[in-house]
């Protein structure tokens, strides 16, 4: 596995090889839960193909997405939850299938004192992913269910790169926290307005 490809350590060599010397390579097919709430954390994880799905799950068991973690991107809750001791506070599930370079909780440290240009990359990843919930949080206030449906669809298959999705109605469902009969009616009136054109287990955005 390699890094070559991630823009955020090409300009800092030394970060880069000390992410092979620490990490620890692991593959996950598609659907396979990396990481499950309440779950102690002693490793980072650094994505280096493929993304990952972020989802909380409330008290009913009923699930919300709250972000995805791309190539060249690391799970800022992992990366709290492990320097702090704590458990996880979300399940991380392979939305493709996925390479992950594991970071040991006490090298993060190490980079972090060692490398300030590391302790950046951790910031600025903090505030990708606050502005991210603050979209989440947003969204469920204030958008109606068929704006969040189709801005759903929409992020689905910019993040696959194809205007084609696979995936059932339930999944929909649960990644958006909603029952499946609502979006599968809202569906229906997308494709009935031309937005959408449904088959089994597919979804193709028209003029995407």
């Amino acid at each position: 596995m390699e890094l070559d490809n991630i823009e955020e350590f090409n300009a800092i060599p030394q970060i880069k090889e000390k992410l092979h010397e620490y990490g620890i390579a692991k593959s996950f097919p598609e659907g396979s839960v990396i990481l499950q709430e309440n779950a102690y954390i002693g490793a980072i994880p650094i994505v280096t193909q493929g993304s990952i799905r972020v989802m909380r799950t409330d008290d009913d068991g009923r699930e919300l997405l709250l972000y995805y973690i791309k190539a060249g991107e690391s799970c800022i809750m992992s990366f709290l939850g492990g320097i702090h001791n704590d458990t996880s506070k979300v399940k991380a599930i392979a939305e493709e299938d996925t390479q992950i370079l594991f970071i040991p909780i006490e090298k993060v440290s190490l980079l972090i004192r060692e490398y300030p240009q590391w302790l950046d990359y951790i910031f600025r990843l903090y505030h990708k992913r606050f502005e991210e919930l603050l979209e989440v949080v947003n969204a469920v206030a204030f958008k109606k269910m068929d704006e969040r449906l189709y801005d759903f669809i929409k992020k689905k298959s910019s993040l696959s790169h194809s205007p084609i999705l696979h995936v059932t109605h339930e999944q929909l469902a649960n990644e958006l926290g909603t029952a499946r009969v609502v979006v599968s009616r809202l569906l229906k009136q997308m494709e009935d307005e031309g937005l959408v054109k449904l088959g089994r287990n597919k979804i193709s955005l028209i003029g995407a």
